[in-house]
């Protein structure tokens, strides 16, 4: 069974950046895309913010120019490096793994997590004004 662990969370001030990782065991990264959703404060849904595989590169409009998402396929981590922080992008981060034979030209390529089969815990991220 895939585990998948965020961290690199935290309390940063608007304009601030964080770096999150997410390592996956028990998986070796394949063509399966791999990304990052964000749950707003009192939101239900997990809004796909970025994500990667061999042939996706996705980010959400709202994201663009200040997220970077990379992949280490050596030490099963995808990580989003997250700069300019603005107040609206507090909440909690998860990193999700599409299931396999994902249908192109949706799932996270296009912001839903529809076809996530395993979720870390989430990690926290609060930007301050």
């Amino acid at each position: 069974e895939v585990q998948l662990v965020e961290s690199g969370g935290g309390l940063v001030q608007a304009g601030g950046s964080l770096r999150l990782s997410c390592v996956a065991s028990e998986f070796t990264f394949d063509d399966r895309a791999i990304g990052w959703f964000h749950q707003a404060p009192g939101k239900e849904r997990r809004e796909g913010v970025s994500c990667i595989s061999s042939s996706i590169l996705y980010y959400a409009d709202s994201v663009k120019g200040r997220f970077t998402i990379s992949r280490d396929n050596a030490k099963n981590t995808v990580y989003l490096q997250m700069n300019n922080l603005k107040p609206e992008d507090t909440g909690v981060y998860y990193c999700g793994l599409e299931e396999p034979g994902t249908p192109g030209g949706e799932g996270c390529q296009v912001g839903s997590n529809w076809y996530v089969d395993s979720w870390g815990q989430g990690t926290q991220v609060t930007v301050s004004t």
